[in-house]
């Protein structure tokens, strides 16, 4: 990018904070606060405000980061598309991926991909999310896709795309007469989980505390290792589970599961790619570049 300040400016923005800027961009916190005086003096307006402890966009701010984040997606693009014309791409990436991921997300980009780079050899490693982090920090894998909330502090992660666990039952059994229940009622419905280390159940555990409501008070009837057994369980079972909305959306469409409404739970979450700190190799940053332009991410 020309103009290293709007790559700095875009970080705050992002964090609405100069020390997780910092880190991300590997300076320090005053190279931080210089680029930002220089830009708001080179443009003559200020783009944060402090209120209390914290920092806020201005409208300028807003207008800025709009713009920065086409600006770093036009760069991007250009960095990609020029790598192709010089480079002759071969080797093998070894990439790891959380199951739900490896399962519902990946496929189509996996195929995709080796049809545009088939002298890229790639091996996919498929677990949940611990085992996956695991496998990056015994460089067993270079490059990973997870899903969870808890961020290992030797690991750089790099937002992918959205994804929303949705509690479901399958129309087969006696909960699917039912289109919403109430937290309260939570409690008293037997319930099938991931199993733990998944970034599933985490996800699903913070949500559930933010409501002050401990695994331990439901009535948790399996915890299973996939998407796909809790799927066949909830078929053969009166029970409700949680499921991303990427592994289930085909059987909601043709009627065989039935999302139940819980009005006071929203359980969102990122998939992220994840690496060690530093700069990744060259095939990891194709692929990951690959898949956003997928996605629609860039």
């Amino acid at each position: 990018m020309p103009d290293f300040r709007l790559k700095v400016f875009h970080s705050v923005a992002t964090h609405l904070s100069f020390t997780n800027a910092a880190a991300e961009l590997f300076i320090t916190q005053p190279a931080v606060t210089k680029n930002i005086q220089e830009l708001e003096k080179e443009l003559d307006i200020r783009l944060f405000e402090r209120k209390a402890n914290k920092i806020i966009l201005t409208p300028a701010g807003h207008i800025l980061r709009s713009y920065t984040h086409q600006i770093i997606g036009i760069y991007k693009q250009i960095d990609f598309d020029f790598s192709i014309l010089k480079k002759k791409f071969s080797g093998n990436l070894q990439l790891g991926a959380s199951t739900t991921i490896g399962q519902y997300v990946l496929p189509p980009v996996l195929a995709k991909f080796y049809q545009r780079f088939p002298q890229i050899k790639l091996s996919l490693l498929n677990d949940n999310t611990e085992k996956i982090e695991a496998a990056l920090l015994d460089q067993r894998i270079e490059l990973g896709m997870v899903e969870g909330r808890t961020k290992n502090k030797e690991l750089k992660y790099i937002p992918f795309i959205k994804d929303e666990l949705v509690p479901v039952v399958h129309t087969s059994q006696k909960l699917a007469y039912r289109s919403e229940i109430e937290l309260s009622e939570l409690q008293n419905i037997p319930l099938v989980f991931r199993e733990r280390g998944s970034g599933s159940l985490e996800v699903i555990e913070h949500e559930l505390a933010l409501h002050k409501i401990q695994l331990s008070d439901l009535k948790i009837a399996m915890y299973l290792g996939s998407t796909e057994s809790i799927k066949s369980f909830l078929a053969n079972s009166n029970c409700l589970g949680f499921i991303s909305i990427a592994a289930v959306s085909r059987e909601i469409a043709n009627g065989e599961f039935k999302i139940i409404d819980i009005p006071q739970l929203d359980i969102r979450r990122t998939f992220s790619f994840v690496h060690l700190h530093g700069k990744s190799d060259g095939l990891a940053d194709t692929f990951i570049n690959f898949a956003m332009q997928h996605y629609n991410q860039k």
